[in-house]
């Protein structure tokens, strides 16, 4: 199978910028050279057809202190949240892994580029330039009066996660749990809203993914722009507390929002069992009942590549062709494939930052 028949893949959420900053003992990586390690490198990325995405930048705890998502237990379980980061820690480790981002635009001779529009995009999807989009997962960095998200901004920041699964001066996240509601905890705080208000002012994509449900209707009732889920998926299929009910993909819906299908298999599996030998047709599932709900114009992808455990039949980003032609197996025409590779995102992109 070749990669020309399909439509070029823009992506909703990858953590390969952490994973070439803080690589774990024995995997370290090129992103510009094949790899057996992690999901995403160059090479990978045009075998599969990947022309970009949002480049996360997420503060990991610090060193020694292990991922909560590391060693998911067989379910039940209900983690604790993580403790809150330090300021000046979270500050110094962003400011280091945008440099990351910033370096692998300049080392790649023209063949990856960080974005600041919709259009900048468009032009990398269909010219083979890889289209990079800063986003941040957890504003841990950001202080009360918003000084560093000014300067993030002018640095190429478009898209926000207020929060992790952790507490911060802004709200707090969903922990990990299965199953699970995700109506676990307070929402934003009155700083939370006031972030809110400042990323509207700047056109900055609010990403609501790791916020628990409390915190999802703050920003429905504060923001005046699409609601954007940028990696997650069908709690009705899988009842993890990070995936979305039927009353907030309503809300997304009505705002002329998007979600990005993650394919993460604790977030994908029915039973939540942190097991890669499933089937791609659970994958469509999430598709086709995003669809459902959603309609055909507000559903993408967002992989977590790099930042979880991915199905067999994927296994890395050179895997995309496989869920693509599951999906056109499934019976999605030529011009849905288009919307849900890259679409639906510049049509969201277009209208939250004003192009």
């Amino acid at each position: 199978m070749t990669t020309t028949m399909w439509p070029p893949i823009f992506d909703g959420h990858n953590d390969v910028i952490l994973d070439l900053y803080r690589p774990r003992p024995g995997t370290e990586r090129s992103f510009f050279e094949s790899s057996p390690h992690g999901h995403l490198d160059l090479p990978r990325a045009r075998k599969g057809g990947f022309g970009g995405g949002f480049f996360a930048i997420y503060v990991p705890p610090p060193p020694a202190a292990e991922m909560p998502s590391d060693h998911l237990p067989d379910p039940p379980y209900h983690l604790p949240l993580p403790p809150t980061l330090d300021h000046t820690y979270a500050l110094q480790t962003t400011l280091a892994m945008a440099a990351r981002l910033f370096r692998l635009e300049q080392e790649s001779n023209g063949q990856v580029r960080l974005c600041r529009t919709a259009n900048a995009i468009h032009e990398c999807l269909t010219s083979g330039i890889i289209a990079a989009v800063f986003h941040i997962e957890g504003a841990e960095a950001i202080g009360p009066n918003f000084d560093e998200l000014a300067v993030l901004y002018q640095a190429g920041l478009r898209s926000l996660g207020p929060v992790w699964s952790r507490p911060n001066i802004f709200g707090h996240g969903v922990p990990f749990a299965f199953p699970a509601s995700p109506d676990i905890g307070p929402g934003l705080t009155d700083t939370g809203k006031e972030l809110i208000k400042a990323c509207n002012q700047l056109r900055i994509l609010i990403d609501v993914s790791h916020l628990n449900e409390a915190g999802f209707w703050d920003v429905a009732r504060l923001s005046d722009a699409p609601l954007v889920a940028t990696h997650s998926n069908a709690h009705a299929i899988c009842p993890s507390s990070r995936n979305l009910t039927d009353r907030q993909l309503a809300a997304i819906r009505d705002s002329d929002g998007i979600v990005g299908l993650n394919f993460a298999v604790t977030f994908l599996r029915p039973d939540g069992r942190r097991d890669a030998s499933m089937p791609i047709d659970v994958m469509v599932r999430h598709v086709q009942y995003l669809v459902e709900r959603l309609g055909i114009d507000r559903v993408g992808f967002g992989s977590d590549f790099d930042g979880a455990l991915m199905p067999q039949a994927i296994r890395d980003v050179s895997g995309l062709p496989v869920l693509l032609q599951a999906l056109a197996d499934a019976g999605f025409t030529p011009a849905e494939l288009r919307k849900l590779a890259y679409e639906n995102w510049l049509r969201v992109l277009r209208l939250t930052w004003g192009e």
